[in-house]
């Protein structure tokens, strides 16, 4: 049987079933042009992702065929990843107070009114100064290895030349607490708590107790030292770090987390029972504080300027990685969802304002100072949404808006459900940057992304450009730019959340 060749055209190639990922922008006239070519050329060609405006409660056709639009030309756009590359490769790691952290703020503005966004400003913050130094650490006895591990932020250092004494297992903070007193006397403590992996992060905030208050609660019990299995899910031998804190008139002793590979390591020698031995050396430094700042830039709404709908990540990132996925692609994907906004023949009748925090990881500093310097305009915030879990696909809608509210978030979720996001009830946490909105009963959204692989790099030196997937990035921007579109022009509002 004869056939026709025909030459397709890279555009048209992104269109064939096997590239649809990069194909859900197109038009109904380009779908018909291609059922055309299918017929000479015997391709299969995808049906076309329409919003039928008929099956919505709430929304008007012409919002929903523009959030369509907007949605469906986010996953053929590129711009979140020039971001995320441009603030890796030009900017990389930006730990608050440093040098990186100050071209960071540079890099962000620079782009931000390079790609022609308003009231683009830097907006002052004062942050803590910290210097990791070096970390080293070893078994000494019965069995001498050398581990990997990391301080924690935060921590104080050991003394010079080092810390050694003999080491304490216990298996939670649970268990820490209920040792009586002295009862970690002259022991570097062992918290050997495994994290769980799950999608949407759970397991995380069970693990992070230890890391945060397990240095002041072995204090209390007597210890000189604290060691954790790392609050992350990496099988390669890399440690995670992370923020700690310190009690209020407990004394301070240095923490630090080994990497998994290594807490098997000491567990399993101290199966042989006999006590085991550790030492380790942290060069730390408290250098005080430092400035830095929240980079801000919007769109300004066309009716209610006044209204705000906030896109937020934070800039700020820890030393040891790139800071590729946490946070520099949440920062590239709220960017992108405004640029493509900015970009409408017509402006949204609410302003979006992206909003780029400083200090998320070492203390919520950004967050704290935005709250306060827009404590009496906290009443015009009409929604917010972070973007501050990698680059993972989202996967689920959450809310916080009043029940009479909910006919909006379910039109929302029918616009979403094409990238694959399903609605999961009304009690969104909104990001730990959103706090001060939170506090204030704005609205808040999570759009939950896929945090299976995400705690493998978290806070590590494996944080780096190539595990961003361009083509989840897509789908993040998709979803958020249909979010905030949909938020700022609705003619509605969403009210005060429920409490």
């Amino acid at each position: 049987m004869s056939t026709t060749r025909i030459r397709v055209s890279r555009r048209t190639r992104a269109l064939l079933p096997q590239n649809r990922g990069r194909a859900r922008g197109r038009t109904l006239a380009t779908f018909l042009i291609l059922a055309a070519i299918a017929v000479a050329g015997n391709l299969v060609v995808p049906e076309p992702v329409q919003a039928d405006g008929d099956s919505f409660a709430v929304l008007s056709p012409a919002v929903v065929s523009q959030a369509t639009a907007l949605r469906d030309k986010a996953l053929q756009d590129d711009r979140a990843w020039d971001f995320v590359e441009g603030l890796t490769v030009e900017v990389g790691p930006r730990f608050p107070g440093t040098a990186g952290d100050r071209r960071g703020v540079e890099w962000a503005l620079a782009t931000l009114k390079a790609w022609g966004f308003e009231n683009v400003r830097a907006e002052p913050v004062t942050v803590p100064k910290w210097d990791r130094g070096t970390a080293t650490g070893r078994t000494v006895s019965p069995f001498p290895q050398p581990v990997v591990l990391a301080a924690l932020g935060g921590s104080v250092a050991t003394p010079k030349g080092g810390l050694e004494a003999e080491v304490l297992r216990v298996e939670s903070m649970d268990e820490l607490g209920a040792l009586g007193d002295g009862g970690a006397d002259g022991k570097i403590v062992f918290i050997d708590e495994r994290m769980e992996r799950t999608r949407d992060g759970r397991g995380y905030g069970a693990a992070v107790a230890k890391r945060g208050g397990g240095a002041s609660l072995a204090a209390e019990k007597g210890a000189v030292g604290l060691l954790i299995r790392s609050a992350g899910t990496s099988t390669s031998r890399i440690a995670h770090t992370g923020g700690m804190r310190y009690r209020e008139g407990v004394r301070k002793i240095p923490a630090a987390a080994l990497s998994n590979i290594d807490a098997d390591l000491l567990a399993a020698q101290m199966r042989r029972g006999k006590p085991v031995r550790f030492h380790y050396e942290l060069t730390t430094r408290d250098l005080g504080t430092a400035e830095s700042a929240n980079v801000i830039a919007e769109v300004v709404g066309r009716e209610r300027p006044d209204e705000i709908v906030i896109l937020a990540a934070h800039l700020d990132s820890w030393d040891l990685g790139m800071g590729a996925v946490d946070d520099g692609s949440g920062c590239a994907i709220v960017a992108a969802a405004a640029k493509l906004i900015a970009e409408l023949p017509e402006r949204p009748r609410r302003t979006i304002r992206v909003l780029l925090t400083a200090n998320e990881e070492f203390g919520l500093s950004g967050a704290t100072a935005y709250g306060e310097r827009y404590a009496d305009a906290m009443d015009k915030h009409v929604a917010g949404v972070e973007a501050d879990f990698g680059a993972g696909r989202v996967w689920a809608l959450r809310s916080r808006v009043p029940d009479d509210r909910l006919p909006v978030i379910d039109d929302l979720a029918k616009l979403l459900a094409p990238l694959g996001i399903e609605p999961q009830g009304n009690r969104a946490r909104g990001g730990a940057d959103l706090r001060p909105l939170r506090q204030a009963l704005v609205p808040v959204f999570d759009l939950s992304q896929d945090g299976s692989a995400y705690f493998d790099i978290h806070h590590t030196i494996e944080d780096t450009l190539d595990k961003v997937d361009p083509e989840a990035l897509r789908q993040n921007v998709a979803a958020h730019v249909t979010l905030a579109y949909i938020v700022a022009e609705y003619d509605g509002d969403l009210g005060r959340a429920p409490e």
